[in-house]
C-alpha cells in the first residue's frame, strides 16, 4: 500500500505542471547517447507520447553527427571539422541529407508511432520551413603568424523559419521529428546545426521551453557540481569566468538567441538518464540547468 500512496505523490507532483503546461509548445532537441542507446530511445519516445497524451505539444529537432561521421568513413571520406563545424562540400551534403533526413529521422518517427504517437518526419527545406544562407568562411590560425580562410562549404545560418506547417501539424495532434536541413535562396542545401536549428524553431513558435539534450548533467559550477538555474543575465559572467567553457557555449548561446525571440525558458539536461524529459518538467527539482529571464 506505502508503493500506491508513493506512485500516487507522483502523479500529484506533477499535477501543477501538467495543468501549466497544457497547450503549451516544447521543442526539443535531441541527441547524444540519447539517440543511441536502445533503453533511453525507448524511455525518450514515452516521454513524447506522454508529453502528447496530455496536451503538450512537443516539437522534435533531432542531430545526427556521429552517425553521418560513421557512413562518410565506411566509405573512405574522412570528416574534417573547423571550429565545430563539418566542413561540408556536395557529396558530404548527400550524405548528411540521406543520414539526418532519411535513415535517422525516420527512425525517430516510427519509434514514436510505435509508443502511440503521431510522429511526422520533415527537414526543413518541408513547406519552406527554414530559409538558410552559407555561413561565412572561417579565419584559422594553421601555424604561427600564419592565418587561412576555410571554406565550410554547403554549411547555413538560419535567416528565417516558416512555422506554418509545424503550426498545422500541432492544431491537429500530430508530433513534428525535424532534420536540421535548409535550403538557400540560390537553391542550395545546406546542413544546419541542430541546436541553433532548434534554438530558432523555438523562437519562431514562441515556444514556452527549449530543451537541449546533452551528455552532461547540465551547466557545471567551478566545483563540478550542476547548476539547477542560471539567470540570463549571468551568463557572459560564467563564460568570462571559465565556468561556461568548450562545446557548452555554443548551446548557451542558442538558449539565450531562443530568450532573446520569446521562449519563455530554456533548458539543457543530461539525457543518458532515463526519462529525462519527465524530470526535468515534472519534479520540483528537475535534473539539469534551466537559463531563465
Amino acid at each position: 500500500m506505502e508503493d500506491l500512496i508513493a506512485k500516487a505523490g507522483v502523479l500529484i507532483e506533477a499535477l501543477p505542471y501538467i495543468r501549466t503546461f497544457y497547450k503549451k509548445t516544447f521543442v526539443i532537441k535531441y541527441g547524444g547517447a540519447a539517440q543511441v542507446r536502445e533503453d533511453l530511445k525507448e524511455s525518450f519516445a514515452r516521454d513524447i507520447v506522454l508529453f502528447n497524451y496530455i496536451g503538450i505539444n512537443a516539437v522534435i529537432v533531432h542531430g545526427g553527427g556521429p552517425q553521418i561521421s560513421s557512413l562518410m568513413k565506411r566509405l573512405g571520406k574522412e570528416p574534417v571539422f573547423v571550429e565545430g563545424y563539418r566542413v561540408t562540400d556536395e557529396d558530404t551534403m548527400g550524405l548528411v541529407e540521406m543520414v539526418l533526413g532519411g535513415a535517422i529521422n525516420k527512425e525517430i518517427v516510427s519509434l514514436i508511432n510505435r509508443h502511440g504517437g503521431r510522429a511526422v518526419g520533415l527537414s526543413g527545406k518541408d513547406a519552406n520551413l527554414i530559409s538558410a544562407m552559407r555561413k561565412a568562411p572561417k579565419r584559422v590560425i594553421t601555424a604561427p603568424g600564419v592565418e587561412e580562410k576555410v571554406d565550410l562549404g554547403l554549411v547555413g545560418d538560419i535567416e528565417s523559419v516558416n512555422p506554418s506547417i509545424l503550426k498545422a501539424l500541432e492544431d491537429t495532434g500530430f508530433i513534428p521529428v525535424i532534420a536540421p536541413i535548409g535550403f538557400s535562396h540560390e537553391g542550395e542545401t545546406l546542413n544546419i546545426n541542430a541546436d541553433f536549428a532548434a534554438a530558432s524553431i523555438a523562437a519562431a513558435l514562441k515556444a514556452e521551453k527549449l530543451i537541449l539534450l546533452t551528455d552532461v548533467p547540465g551547466i557545471l559550477d567551478k566545483a563540478g557540481k550542476p547548476m539547477s538555474t542560471i539567470q540570463k543575465a549571468d551568463v557572459q559572467m560564467h563564460i568570462t569566468e571559465g565556468t561556461i567553457t568548450g562545446g557548452m557555449i555554443p548551446k548557451v548561446t542558442a538558449c539565450l538567441d531562443a530568450l532573446d525571440e520569446g521562449v519563455t525558458k530554456a533548458h539543457i539536461i543530461d539525457g543518458r538518464t532515463p526519462h529525462s524529459l519527465l524530470l526535468e518538467i515534472f519534479t520540483t527539482q528537475g535534473i539539469g540547468t534551466e537559463i531563465v529571464l
